[in-house]
């Protein structure tokens, strides 16, 4: 999967923070169309306020930031760009199903008081499709497992046919054949070229999906480069610190 020259996410000298203080500071970054983008790091070190920052969910404290061409502040259509949050589960008060959770996902181009039609009926039906649990549709959300909840919020994330795909630990939680499942979904978005910024803290879960890493610790990008390239980053890194605690 090899990214044009034109990024769909560009970030210069950008900072983001929560009530005017910094988490992350300066990062530069491109991310390419169709690009798969694994973000890393120690827990703490900003990586979730890094990519709340890439959808205005954290404060822009300073720099630029380009979504899809336009400055954030500027991108009218926000559903071009899915996001899949933190440990978030669905069981709740209020009984769903799966196909009636994926249908909110349309809630931004249609009055929620309108019924869903034909076509987007049909989005929601390849959204679910596509998250592997055409047969749960009719299932109450409550029902599910921990991993097939996550798929359906990736399933919602997805009916609006967003460009860039954000995901904060989607493998988080979930059992090992739970996460083979995941993973194969990413897999399937990678190879139709969706653009991939997925924080994790399991890396092996993505094997064979992420063509870039990018880490960040203590508020900085310490790493941009290549799986094979992070695997002697960390070596590196590993040989540092032993140094460091014999000295």
């Amino acid at each position: 999967m090899n990214a044009p020259s034109t990024p769909v996410l560009r970030l210069r000298s950008a900072s983001f923070g929560y009530d005017g203080k910094p988490v992350v500071t300066d990062v530069d970054l491109d991310v390419g169309r169709g690009e798969v983008v694994a973000v890393l790091g120690p827990n703490g070190s900003g990586k979730t306020t890094l990519v709340k920052g890439l959808l205005g969910l954290s404060e822009h404290l300073s720099g630029q930031v380009e979504v899809l061409g336009a400055p954030l502040s500027r991108l009218r259509d926000r559903t071009r760009i899915g996001y899949v949050p933190q440990r978030h589960t669905l069981v709740g008060a209020v009984s769903a199903t799966v196909s009636e959770v994926v249908d909110t996902g349309l809630l931004a181009t249609r009055p929620w008081w309108r019924p869903a039609d034909r076509t987007e009926r049909e989005r929601v039906r390849e959204a679910i499709e596509v998250a592997g649990l055409a047969d749960r549709a009719t299932f109450d959300v409550d029902t599910l497992s921990g991993g097939q909840q996550r798929r359906v919020l990736i399933a919602r994330a997805l009916v609006s046919r967003p460009e860039v795909l954000v995901m904060d630990e989607p493998t988080a939680g979930v059992d090992r054949a739970s996460q083979d499942v995941l993973a194969g979904v990413l897999h399937r978005l990678a190879d139709e070229g969706t653009t991939l910024v997925v924080v994790t803290h399991e890396l092996a879960a993505l094997r064979g999906i992420v063509d870039r890493i990018v880490e960040v610790d203590t508020g900085h990008l310490t790493f941009d480069g290549t799986p094979e390239g992070y695997a002697v980053h960390r070596a590196e890194s590993a040989r540092l610190a032993g140094r460091t605690r014999l000295s």
